[in-house]
């Protein structure tokens, strides 16, 4: 077994720079990776971060976990230069920024030995113990399976570190800290590689820290995405930013000293910054609103921090009442936070020289939290971040949900990528109860988003007391109102405008698991009637021939085989015939089925029967069946031309239908009417259709309605071929009707 040699660390090592906050006002500058090529790597800089929240028998386990690494990457060196231990233990420092425990930054230290240099699971499972050896291979990307692309790839890797994510928070802080160290070093790279990682970084790893309340990562990450994605764009505007803050930084100041005198007088203790908006955030509005950087005028904001909840709708107040505040443009997330917990008043004010300034009103709970979001967990345990770790574990919950009905890699990554969208809509159900939804929310996402069940049964909904369409866009503030049916399923056209993943995985699993039930179901009926006529009964099959059955058709159990046959994967008379081989211990395969016997259709089968558009029959009428593989049982007319040529390719495909009695449900049926032109008619035949109790599902007519008679064609929802009939002879009796009769089937 590997063992890296545990040797000490080097002598009289230099301080490496405690990762801190960067000041208020300040843009990042490009670092020089070059300047610090072949630096001395130390872990003194580290064990003075957190040599003040943990213990010693921690800080000699994080040695460890450095001399263990240090000697796995002997040798190994950055695209910059600099050996290679310098990057885990610059994300080491990170996680010591948010005092994350001794664990986490032992993860940190060791997270690329398994990834780049073969270490086993086993192996860091004996040094540091289970829990490190998890965090570390959650943390792995999955280099050593072959994937058909590097998007099929990237997909199973993210899909693998969140489903990590959602068993342990600190799998994700890990990675985003590894993740800010490497676009922080990012220069080192060729120009394509930097494109991609910063276009990746800005998808997935931006919005992830911004869903966990990580907004501090966040605008620092969105900042250098944007810089090696678009580096002209960011040195031109870095540049106007450096021009325009120094034209402005009286005006700042002004502020400032006018804001703080108010609150003085007022007897309200602040903290009062100024600070400056991310280059990112000023590009992102510049591309909303079609402006240049010259007319951005609002590139300086204002935070307030105060002791007490109270005291921010106090400090709202004083500024409301030194500066006239702008319609429109007050937010309070302090009595409705934002998904990832975020609290604090927002409003912008015109100031003095008439131009829009933010101010944001938060407590000292709330800003730790508004910086340090999940994070604050570990950095203060004060219970402050109560409603960032609820939103947080709710957002978790649903990743595991979400998993557990798809399994498609790619698919779980454009679901999640919709939730971690940082627009909300924030709405209410009919109790008061706040929702939280993305941007674009409808109804059927609202309701998935109360429960399962109800989003299942949905049929309408009502938005502030009025009944809307399902696909209606919410706005905050809705009160949404859900009406359901005990027996209704999701409706497959629900997935072209539901917003959450939540609500799209339960639509999916809902109709999978609908579509295999009732396929099973017709299977089931369809084997049994293949049996009857070779005189074997379905009900007499014992284990043994059960058994040699699924041996034979290599099918894990009935249910299975029954799906295959509904589904047309397998045709019921070869499986019937090989059960009556295997029964006679005879074993040739080939033998021809016997005659078909006709399987009863009783409008019960839901989606495992389709009804053939090209002749749309209706109970009555003679039909035969076509089990396309995997398609489930279409139905035909046994004179539609379609089906005619389909028998000659497959005649083995074909089944016997007829029609129970009574048949439940409504049939599409194809009628032509001709008429007279003249005003009226359309809609005295839409009467006659209604009086019989039928629906009009479509009309079309001829485009030339200058012509003495039109040809008028309606699709109709009927029961059967009675009831058709009996709404020609209706229509036929007006005497503006020329002819009328059943549209023919498509050849």
């Amino acid at each position: 077994m590997h063992r890296p040699p545990t040797s000490a660390a080097g002598s009289a090592p230099r301080k490496r720079p405690v990762v801190r906050r960067k000041p208020e006002i300040q843009v990042p500058e490009p670092v020089d990776a070059a300047s610090q090529h072949d630096r001395p790597v130390s872990l003194g800089s580290l064990l003075e971060q957190i040599s003040g929240y943990l213990t010693d028998a921690d800080l000699q386990q994080i040695r460890g976990a450095y001399r263990f690494a240090d000697a796995a990457h002997l040798g190994q060196y950055r695209a910059s230069g600099e050996p290679y231990i310098s990057h885990p233990v610059a994300v080491a420092e990170i996680c010591a920024d948010w005092k994350l425990d001794s664990q986490a930054l032992m993860a940190a230290l060791l997270h690329d030995t398994a990834e780049d240099k073969g270490i086993t699971q086993a192996e860091l499972v004996e040094h540091f113990g289970s829990t490190v050896a998890t965090l570390c291979y959650g943390l792995t990307k999955l280099d050593k399976i072959h994937f058909s692309s590097r998007e099929e790839n990237q997909a199973e890797s993210f899909r693998k570190m969140l489903l990590a994510m959602a068993r342990d928070i600190r799998v994700i802080l890990v990675k985003l800290a590894d993740r800010l160290h490497n676009m922080r070093t990012l220069d080192a790279m060729a120009a394509e590689k930097r494109r991609r990682i910063a276009t990746e970084t800005m998808e997935i790893y931006a919005p992830i820290a911004y869903r966990l309340g990580l907004n501090q990562v966040y605008r620092e990450l969105q900042d250098l995405g944007f810089r090696h994605s678009h580096p002209m764009r960011y040195a031109v505007l870095s540049q106007a930013l450096r021009v325009a803050r120094g034209n402005r930084r009286d005006l700042v100041d002004r502020i400032l000293a006018a804001t703080t005198k108010s609150f003085g007088d007022a007897g309200i203790k602040v903290q009062l910054y100024g600070r400056e908006k991310t280059l990112y955030s000023i590009y992102r509005k510049m591309q909303r609103k079609h402006r240049s950087f010259a007319h951005v005028q609002d590139i300086f904001g204002f935070r307030v921090i105060v002791p007490e909840v109270l005291d921010c709708y106090r400090a709202l107040g004083v500024l409301h009442a030194q500066y006239k505040p702008m319609p429109g443009k007050f937010e309070d997330f302090i009595a409705i936070p934002k998904l990832n917990g975020y609290q604090s008043l927002h409003t912008t004010l015109i100031g003095p020289t008439g131009a829009p300034v933010e101010f944001q009103i938060r407590t000292e709970a709330m800003h730790r939290v508004a910086e340090s979001g999940v994070a604050a967990h570990w950095l203060y345990k004060t219970g402050a971040d109560a409603v960032t770790q609820a939103t947080t574990s709710a957002w978790l919950q649903s990743l595991l949900d979400i998993q557990n009905e798809n399994r498609d890699a790619a698919e779980f990554l454009e679901t999640v990528k919709v939730d971690l969208a940082p627009d909300a809509v924030y709405v209410f159900t009919p109790k008061s109860r706040i929702l939280a939804l993305p941007r674009g929310a409808t109804p059927v996402d609202f309701s998935y988003a109360v429960h399962t069940d109800l989003g299942n049964q949905t049929v309408a909904a009502k938005v502030n007391g009025e009944l809307v369409p399902l696909r209606t866009e919410l706005h905050s503030g809705d009160v949404v109102e859900i009406v359901t049916a005990p027996h209704s399923r999701p409706n497959p056209n629900w997935l072209g405008f539901v917003r959450t993943g939540r609500a799209r995985s339960k639509i999916r699993h809902a109709l999978k698991v609908s579509q295999q039930t009732e396929s099973q179901d017709l299977g089931r009926r369809l084997l049994a009637r293949a049996l009857v006529h070779q005189g074997l009964r379905l009900e007499e099959l014992d284990t043994a021939d059960w058994a040699r059955l699924l041996h034979w058709s290599g099918n894990r159990s009935q249910d299975e085989l029954f799906g295959d046959i509904g589904l047309g994967k397998r045709v019921a008379d070869i499986v019937a015939a090989r059960v009556r081989l295997l029964d006679t211990a005879a074993d040739d395969a080939s033998a021809a089925p016997p005659p078909r016997g006709a399987l009863q259709l009783d409008g019960s089968e839901g989606a495992s029967v389709h009804y053939a558009s090209c002749c749309r029959p209706i109970p009555g009428d003679a039909v035969l069946g076509y089990l396309g593989k995997g398609e489930g049982l279409t139905v035909h007319l046994q004179d539609c031309p379609q089906a005619r040529r389909l028998f000659q390719k497959h005649p083995h495909s074909w089944i016997d239908l007829s029609w129970s009695s009574p048949m439940s449900g409504l049939y599409p049926a194809a009628l032509v009417v001709v008429v007279n032109n003249g005003k009226g008619v359309l809609a005295r035949l839409a009467a006659a259709v209604s009086e019989h109790d039928a629906d009009i599902v479509h009309v079309t007519m001829d485009d030339d309605s200058s012509q003495p008679t039109i040809e008028l064609r309606f699709l109709l929802a009927v029961r059967d071929r009675k009831h058709l009939a009996d709404i020609l002879r209706a229509i036929r009796v007006h005497k503006f009707v020329v002819r009328a009769y059943r549209g023919k089937p498509r050849a």
